[in-house]
């Protein structure tokens, strides 16, 4: 099955970092990735961009509303993904305990599947 490991992170986190101490955490978690391609879970990963470049559409009655970012009611922005092939739930929690960012942010394990038979 597949799972996502959403990252997590407090908005302007990224700000209170020095240049070198981004690359570093940049560079752990291209380490991870490279580690899990070479165990044969990944299936795809990326960083994103923070939300102040990012936009919010919804569209109620025909009409779109588009909202730019920053977003001033986001206390927490999705700072990336990995998408892993695993056998089980408990092995992508416990990939996730393996990821460098859960020591500075939270790294929720979703699975994919469809939206009409979730349960929650």
């Amino acid at each position: 099955m597949s799972y996502m490991l959403l990252i997590i992170e407090p908005v302007g986190q990224r700000r209170t970092r020095t240049e070198a101490e981004g690359q570093e955490a940049y560079a752990s978690m291209v380490r991870f990735g490279q580690g899990l391609k070479e165990r044969g879970l990944l299936l795809a990963s990326e960083s994103l961009q923070s939300a102040a470049q990012g936009a919010r559409v919804t569209v109620r009655e025909g009409r779109a509303s588009i909202v730019d970012g920053p977003f001033a009611e986001a206390k927490e922005m999705i700072g990336g993904f990995f998408l892993l092939s695993c056998k089980t739930r408990e092995e992508a929690v416990a990939i996730a305990a393996e990821c460098p960012a859960a020591q500075w942010c939270t790294v929720e394990v979703r699975g994919l599947g469809p939206c009409f038979d979730d349960q929650g």
